[in-house]
């Protein structure tokens, strides 16, 4: 299954990144033209800055994810109801979610323009485009990392916690040096899921922007997406998912070594 469904699509993406492709008639080789023009095309370096900063700011969502866990793994009344209150942003759709924020940022009628007294173009400036779609998206996906931590959180050993409370640990102390010691593999789950997340962000950009204005917001999944959908360019958009997929094996590959070498 592995070999069918995840080895055999990477390596015909990477055969299919050296041909001039439209799909449909017969390729022809052109060897490294397709990463030649990757690049030399000044979207592809918008796409890259698109997606640094998807990095950086999604990277928000494991520590708040587990703050939000923290304050849920408790025994009182009602707190199922509040559990269920924050999970529900993961089961949506990304293409619900991406039409909730669309009319939220609307400048006519949407909850910022009232919240604010006056309207402000969020997706139509290609300043605001991007932290908007991104302030999107960390919504479910602080939920997802709050579900990680709360299965973490059970695992937990309390003959540990009780010892340092007995030595008075407390607070941020036993926080930082008892409990998240013990959530070092959930967070780096955390951490990797997010990281993938933020590489392959496509859906929320897709609906609430399509890449613009003047392809300010596109990423590499989107300008993928684009150029074999609309202009027939599978070469090309292999070349893309290469460098991608590249992209994301070197960041997984760091924090998988630096995760072995604590563990030693």
């Amino acid at each position: 299954m592995v070999a069918i469904y995840v080895v055999w699509p990477i390596l015909s993406t990477i055969r299919i990144s050296f041909y001039n492709w439209d799909g449909m008639s017969e390729p022809g080789f052109i060897g490294l033209a397709n990463y030649v023009e990757l690049f030399h095309a000044a979207t592809f370096y918008t796409a890259l800055k698109n997606n640094v900063i998807w990095l950086l700011l999604f990277l928000l969502a494991p520590p708040m994810g587990l703050a939000i866990a923290l304050y849920l793994n408790q025994a009182v009344a009602g707190i199922r109801i509040v559990k269920s209150l924050f999970f529900a942003p993961f089961v949506l759709s990304g293409v619900v979610v991406g039409l909730i924020y669309s009319w939220f940022y609307d400048p006519t009628f949407g909850l910022l323009a009232v919240i604010l007294g006056h309207g402000i173009p969020v997706l139509g400036d290609p300043h605001y485009a991007t932290p908007g779609i991104i302030f999107a998206a960390l919504w479910p996906q602080t939920a997802y990392c709050m579900i990680l931590y709360l299965t973490g959180l059970t695992t937990l050993n309390s003959e540990q916690i009780e010892a340092a409370r007995m030595e008075g640990a407390k607070g941020w102390t036993l926080l930082w040096h008892v409990i998240l010691p013990q959530l070092r593999p959930v967070t780096f789950m955390a951490v990797v899921v997010t990281v993938i997340g933020a590489l392959r962000s496509f859906d929320l950009i897709s609906v609430m922007t399509g890449g613009g204005p003047f392809e300010s917001s596109t990423v590499l999944a989107y300008y993928m997406y684009d150029q074999a959908i609309k202009y027939y360019r599978l070469g090309y958009s292999a070349a893309i998912a290469v460098v991608l997929f590249a992209i994301m094996l070197l960041y997984i590959v760091y924090h998988l070594r630096r995760l072995l070498k604590s563990e030693h």
